[in-house]
């Protein structure tokens, strides 16, 4: 799901500087992007967590890999969705699959005929100003005991841990800083690490008050390589990886905004990044970062669909699949 990033250096856990700067997605936060992220960040609200349909369907293809760290999983519950189905089929060309569970609607978003993301509505609380937000899991062998290890290191549990048939075990956290994650033990194993096509999440980005603190905090969970990207940014880039691969970045919050949170934003691949946040303002959406053109040469933008759920957009040429480092 991640492009490559080779290491010379597998098996040391320490954060390393890099010498020279690597085509990276989304860590080159310029100054006037990191701006508009503070206004970003005002709309995203911790997902309300509930429980997945136990769908046949919906298991992920049988394997035997495991990458720990690595998102494998993203979700979304949304308070309109048949209008949410309606916007990222019409922008992506996701295809839904819907299914009721109790009282529950969930949809399954297909590209290509495999999972990317599951959906499911729920009512906002009347009065509330969150908004929904994409909630990425990450690959654990363990959930218990990444359970135990998060808890002991400042992370507060939301919610699980829970098995659920043909998906396995899960549970939702929010980070010291605040920025709501969820991991999963894949009752299937890992998809395989392979370059996302257009249409699939490729990149994580954790928008965060203390980038240090907290690469620190997930680095012993998930047991990542700390790359420092920053250059000469006044705002701090690290680089997460394992399995010699990108898996996502640690980027610094801009500051002096009181209402402002740590979270974590996630992308997908787009062939053209322009184009396709016209058709999200099209579709009903709104364009929050205007698209820009990224450290790797391709353009990034950030948009909200209709409920104002935010997401990247992030071109990534199919040639560029290797990220060297020193």
């Amino acid at each position: 799901m991640k492009a490559r990033l080779w290491s010379r250096a597998v098996g040391n856990k320490s954060r390393r500087r890099a010498t020279s700067k690597p085509a990276v997605p989304v860590t080159e936060w310029q100054a006037p992007y990191s701006v508009l992220l503070g206004v970003l960040v005002l709309a995203i609200a911790i997902p309300a967590i509930g429980s997945s349909p136990p769908w046949p369907s919906l298991v992920m293809p049988p394997s035997q890999e495991h990458h720990v760290g690595k998102v494998i999983f993203v979700e979304l519950v949304t308070p309109d969705l048949a209008a949410t189905e309606r916007f990222y089929s019409g922008l992506l060309g996701w295809v839904f699959q819907n299914d009721r569970s109790g009282d529950r609607q969930y949809a399954a978003a297909l590209v290509n005929g495999h999972l990317v993301a599951e959906l499911m509505q729920k009512p906002l609380t009347p009065g509330t100003r969150k908004q929904p937000a994409w909630l990425g899991f990450l690959a654990v062998r363990d959930v218990d005991a990444t359970e135990r290890s998060a808890l002991q290191d400042g992370a507060k549990l939301l919610y699980g841990p829970r098995d659920f048939p043909g998906r396995g075990r899960e549970a939702v956290f929010s980070d010291p800083q605040g920025a709501v994650f969820a991991v999963l033990a894949s009752s299937s194993g890992d998809p395989p690490d392979t370059l996302a096509a257009p249409g699939e999440w490729i990149w994580s980005a954790l928008i965060t008050n203390d980038p240090d603190a907290d690469a620190a905090f997930y680095q012993k969970l998930f047991h990542y390589e700390i790359y420092d990207v920053t250059g000469d940014a006044a705002e701090q880039h690290l680089l997460l990886a394992s399995d010699s691969y990108a898996r996502a970045s640690a980027n610094t919050l801009p500051g002096n905004r009181s209402v402002a949170y740590s979270h974590w934003l996630n992308f997908i691949r787009v062939n053209d990044a322009a184009a396709m946040s016209a058709r999200v303002v099209a579709l009903g959406g709104r364009v929050l970062v205007e698209p820009r053109i990224d450290r790797h040469g391709g353009m990034v933008a950030v948009v909200a669909d209709p409920n104002g759920t935010p997401f990247g957009l992030l071109e990534w040429p199919d040639a560029e699949t290797k990220l060297v480092m020193p």
